[in-house]
């Protein structure tokens, strides 16, 4: 459990562990809290590897508190594929991205998004590298990184 008191829920953890395993099915995974803030769940997942529907989704992505509504912070999980310099084949990387916009974003979700994604990271054994975005350019960028902020292959 996180400091928020957010728990994270079983599906979040074997989805996950699909994606993980590489059958082939999942290539992304989003994440959200539930509508009570109390629970992490997967939002959606795809096996679509394409990077603007997913960063669409992200990037449109609502959260309400209290009758108002603004841009909704979301964790995801990414594979990314990339081909390695001198042709030497093809690797993944496994990475969590936290999305929380800087402009439109409600104040408690954000909080909270902030307060949990720890929580969330743990229980996702496996990952290679992590991304923060709080702009649009940011997740726009990401994909174009084969280092993903330093991480060796």
């Amino acid at each position: 459990m996180s400091k928020s008191g957010v728990s994270v829920a079983p599906e979040c953890i074997s989805t996950f562990n699909e994606l993980k395993l590489g059958k082939g099915t999942i290539k992304y995974i989003i994440y959200k809290l539930s509508d009570d803030y109390k629970e992490i769940v997967v939002e959606d997942s795809g096996s679509d590897g394409d990077w603007e529907v997913f960063q669409n989704k992200l990037m449109n992505a609502k959260s309400s508190h209290k009758g108002k509504e603004g841009k909704g912070p979301r964790y995801a999980v990414y594979d990314f594929e990339y081909e390695l310099e001198a042709g030497e084949g093809k690797r993944n990387k496994i990475t969590f991205i936290s999305w929380s916009p800087d402009e439109g974003t409600l104040v408690f979700p954000r909080m909270t998004y902030a307060s949990s994604k720890e929580s969330l990271k743990n229980a996702l054994s496996g990952l290679a590298g992590e991304i923060q975005a709080n702009r649009d350019d940011e997740i726009e960028l990401a994909f174009g990184h084969t280092d993903f902020g330093g991480y060796d292959e």
